[in-house]
């Protein structure tokens, strides 16, 4: 179906139900920023891939309104849809909830799938239209009419993961929880991210591409918990130990059925659970509202998660060397390699290493000015030809039974202009700055996050992504509840505790030229406690080398410099005994400008 007759289909189902728009969320019922097929639907009528977006569709404009991370590729993707391109977070553009009060007028109505909204969401958006006379309907889902040829609901097997790589034991994470639902008075919790209930209940699953989940609803009470899950995706061995520990197993479906039969007092997310539930549940309960437990608890990884992710850090490590490698060699032959080759290429070589699941996210490999978006996706037809020329920026990962990898690595393949060399070691210093941080306790990631800008301020550079990210264990590569950020933004005003790992990925883009950008993960540790109290710090967990050749040295300090030796020295260190005697000689290569 072309996009012409997705909005007539659309716009039909909106008339037959009164509307006079429509807004399509990005989020599936669980708030997930990843989803799968079936819940792509802000995609499927707007045509934009990126993971964050909202569209919105009125009987004679349909528009996307998208953040800065997305601006570029915004462009190119709505060109073939047909949509109208709104940004978001721009001064004097008109945000899309303002942009709809401009444009309704009292007595229209609004529709949105009450499953895809939190009751946040929801209590928000009344609150937005309070007063204008246009109403907000969440019980008719016009999108959901028109999409006759909707992708099923995934029905990949569920698999355990193993205590030994967890660390914890399914009933040591479910008396974890119920001991924060006791501090709250709650007599039973419900579970709704994807990545929560897979951490509590130590499975994983294939439902959503890249994020080792599956979907299923959790209510945990004080001696006993439901999985709500597709039965056919559970193999027997797991229902049965599911049992064992206490956990019945009922149908995905079934969840509003229990709701509407539950009492007492029922401690949920009202940022993670959706207003079409909340409609679900009975009379009898009493609400808490608060954080689901289990976000705290799986972002602060145990001392055998740590341990995991430290070896994974050097198998991947490996992986990126053979893949730069070999682009050394294949350029320096004069053979044709293109975008869409080297993520292909890498994905190959990390499932070439022990514990290899699959991708933690599709590889970003922007050469040039493609580089300069920062989600920049290269597809298998019509992606750029890298060149003796310019700069490459390389941002991938991998997911592991033992850890997830995100990395970012930015290099020269010949000749870059003075500026790229300026930003790149602007870029380069503010990721010292954070990698070297030493800080108090109750520190949060908004009161860090000018220390990987501040070099890039004084020349009068800055970027419009988040600094950090939280990452999850054989999880999603995006976690919460911290980040490094804004304090706009709710996880940058989270404090970060030892534990918690997070990225350090400061850059820069030049837009139409060159993307630069360097991350690595880190892991807050605990640091010196003095007179002042207890400090902080960050122990680098990714192992690969940075660009030399990038760097203009006159503008590094010596206590950068020596963060260098001591960072290179370790990559050494650590990848090495996993190498032939040829692979060693090219690490030592590019290690050997720093330790010299």
């Amino acid at each position: 179906m072309t996009s012409e007759y997705k909005l007539i289909a659309v716009r039909k189902a909106m008339r037959d139900c009164g509307l006079a728009a429509v807004i399509v969320p990005s989020q599936d019922p669980h708030q997930s920023e990843y989803v799968a097929a079936h819940w792509k639907a802000r995609e499927w009528i707007s045509g934009f891939s990126g993971s964050a977006g909202i569209a919105v569709v009125t009987l004679d404009h349909a528009g996307l309104w998208t953040d800065s991370r997305y601006f570029l590729q915004a462009e190119q993707e709505l060109a073939v849809s047909g949509l109208t391109f709104h940004k978001q977070t721009v001064p004097g553009a008109p945000e899309h909830l303002d942009w709809l009060k401009a444009t309704l007028k009292h007595g229209d109505k609004i529709g949105i799938d009450g499953a895809l909204l939190s009751i946040d969401a929801e209590a928000a958006l009344r609150q937005t239209f309070e007063g204008t006379g246009i109403a907000l309907m969440t019980t008719c889902d016009p999108i959901g009419m028109a999409w006759t040829d909707r992708p099923s609901l995934p029905t990949a097997p569920v698999f355990a993961h193993a205590e030994a790589l967890a660390g914890k034991t399914r009933m040591e994470k479910l008396a974890a929880i119920r001991a924060e639902m006791a501090t709250v008075g709650a007599d039973s919790h419900l579970s709704i991210a994807l990545d929560d209930i897979a951490w509590t209940f130590n499975l994983r699953g294939r439902d959503v591409e890249c994020n080792p989940v599956f979907y299923a609803y959790a209510l945990i009470a004080s001696t006993s918990a439901t999985l709500f899950v597709d039965a056919a995706k559970l193999p027997s061995d797991i229902v049965l130990a599911l049992a064992q520990d206490g956990v019945s197993v009922r149908n995905y479906a079934d969840l509003g059925l229990a709701l509407a039969g539950l009492q007492g007092k029922l401690l949920l997310d009202p940022s993670l659970t959706s207003a079409a539930l909340a409609q679900e549940i009975g009379t009898a309960c009493t609400l808490l509202h608060g954080a689901s437990p289990a976000i705290q608890l799986k972002a602060i990884k145990n001392a055998v998660e740590l341990a995991h992710i430290r070896q994974t850090m050097a198998r991947d490590g490996v992986a990126l060397l053979r893949l730069y490698r070999w682009l050394e060699a294949t350029m320096a032959s004069g053979e044709t390699v293109d975008e869409y080759t080297v993520g292909e290429r890498l994905a190959a070589l990390r499932a070439s290493q022990a514990g290899y699941f699959g991708e933690s996210f599709p590889a970003i490999a922007g050469y040039a000015s493609n580089g300069a978006i920062v989600h920049y996706r290269p597809a298998a037809e019509g992606s750029a030809t890298l060149k003796p020329e310019g700069i490459f920026l390389l941002d991938s990962g991998g997911q592991y039974l033992d850890g997830t990898t995100d990395i970012t690595r930015t290099i020269a393949l010949g000749e870059v202009p003075a500026a790229a060399i300026i930003a790149y070691t602007m870029v380069l210093k503010g990721h010292i700055a954070l990698a070297k941080a030493q800080f108090p306790q109750g520190t949060a990631g908004h009161q860090l996050d000018p220390l990987a800008r501040m070099h890039l301020w004084s020349q009068g550079l800055n970027y419009g992504h988040g600094t950090g990210h939280g990452v999850g264990f054989f999880l999603n590569v995006h976690e919460g509840p911290h980040s490094i950020g804004s304090a706009v933004n709710l996880r940058s005003r989270e404090p970060i505790v030892p534990g918690m790992i997070v990225s350090n990925e400061p850059g820069y883009y030049e837009n139409g030229q060159w993307g630069i950008r360097i991350e690595n993960l880190v892991v807050c540790i605990t640091g010196a406690c003095t007179s002042s109290g207890q400090f902080y710090a960050f122990e680098t967990l990714s192992l690969f080398p940075i660009d030399a050749t990038l760097i203009d040295r006159d503008l590094i300090d010596k206590a950068e410099w020596s963060w260098l030796q001591t960072y290179h020295q370790t990559v050494y260190d650590r990848l090495s005994p996993l190498l032939d005697a040829a692979e060693q000689a090219w690490l030592l290569e590019k290690c050997a400008p720093y330790l010299g």
